[in-house]
């Protein structure tokens, strides 16, 4: 039996597991990253406790034929990481490299987003998909392009930074600096940062009372479960995340024309809350043969699929 070893490189936490040629995920663990202890020493640890998950499943090395990473930051050739985004690493370092002369089994790196499209295209939810675009939504809005059965990466590695779109000309000012982004509009964070805004001008709606007036405990998940309860500030929201959702999904349609749609991370567990007001919205934004037969789903890989992602690059 043949494995794969699949890594998912965070800020504060890495995932390591071991997978099977089929993708079933037979053993993890997480530890914790401690970048500030610098790459090689980091990657010594995450390769020991790779080894240590293989004894524990009387799986022997020479059965491993490959490595997948995961990591945040912009990938080129599946080697050369630009920058990572979470820790002070050096720029435009050979992490491939590095790891192959660790271990002596192959490696191939890709950017944490589009090894989350990669897991849902080749295992998850856009499986038997030829083109599919995988939309990460959180924090920030990271997104993987999955096009006629390869991922789409770019010259520099930054291709499917769909967040970074701009859907407001000089608009609200995004995390990395520029204005007008999808992702200062459309993510988990920037529903809360709306709601909240809105809250310090009305507090007679149920959403205040369930977070106690405190808008500093006010999640993204009190809006959705507020707006099932009938709560029409709630809903209100919601009707403003679908519409730009919409409008930045809508935009890639017209461009990649696929046939899934995959919603991930946070606001995902909305469900259909989500997703049937951005289905209706599409039609605003979108040239109608791009609907026809398009399937748009909720990812289905959760946890596993930063692993099963890079995992995914070697099949």
């Amino acid at each position: 039996m043949k494995h794969y070893i699949g890594i998912d490189l965070g800020g504060t936490n890495t995932k390591i597991g071991v997978v099977d040629l089929e993708g079933n995920l037979i053993i993890s663990k997480i530890i914790k990253t401690h970048s500030k202890q610098k790459v090689d020493k980091t990657l010594e640890r995450i390769w020991e406790t790779s080894k240590e998950l293989l004894v524990k499943c009387d799986i022997p090395l020479f059965s491993v034929l490959g490595i997948g990473i995961g990591i945040p930051g912009p990938v080129k050739e599946q080697s050369i990481v630009g920058f990572f985004a979470n820790f002070d690493w050096e720029k435009n370092m050979n992490l491939k490299e590095k790891m192959e002369k660790l271990t002596g089994i192959e490696t191939r790196i890709e950017n944490d987003a589009n090894i989350i499209a990669q897991g849902e295209a080749i295992f998850g939810a856009a499986k038997g998909k030829k083109t599919s675009i995988t939309i990460a939504i959180g924090t920030g809005i990271g997104g993987g392009i999955f096009l006629n059965g390869n991922l789409l990466t770019g010259m520099s590695g930054v291709a499917g930074e769909i967040g970074h779109m701009k859907v407001v000309k000089d608009g609200k000012t995004c995390g990395c600096g520029q204005n007008g982004c999808f992702e200062a509009y459309a993510s988990a964070s920037a529903l809360v940062k709306e709601a909240k805004e809105r809250l310090k001008l009305n507090e007679d709606n149920l959403l205040y009372k369930e977070i106690n007036g405190d808008l500093e405990e006010l999640e993204a998940k009190n809006i959705f479960d507020a707006a099932r309860k009938g709560d029409q500030f709630s809903k209100d929201l919601i009707e403003y995340e679908s519409d730009y959702l919409a409008l930045g999904i809508g935009n890639l349609l017209n461009i990649f024309n696929p046939e899934c749609i995959v919603i991930s991370g946070g606001i995902s567990l909305a469900g259909d809350e989500i997703l049937i007001p951005v289905k209706e919205k599409l039609k605003k934004y979108t040239l109608l043969p791009a609907l026809e037969n398009l399937e748009i789903k909720t990812g289905v890989l959760g946890n596993e699929a930063g692993v099963k992602g890079a995992v995914a690059l070697f099949i």
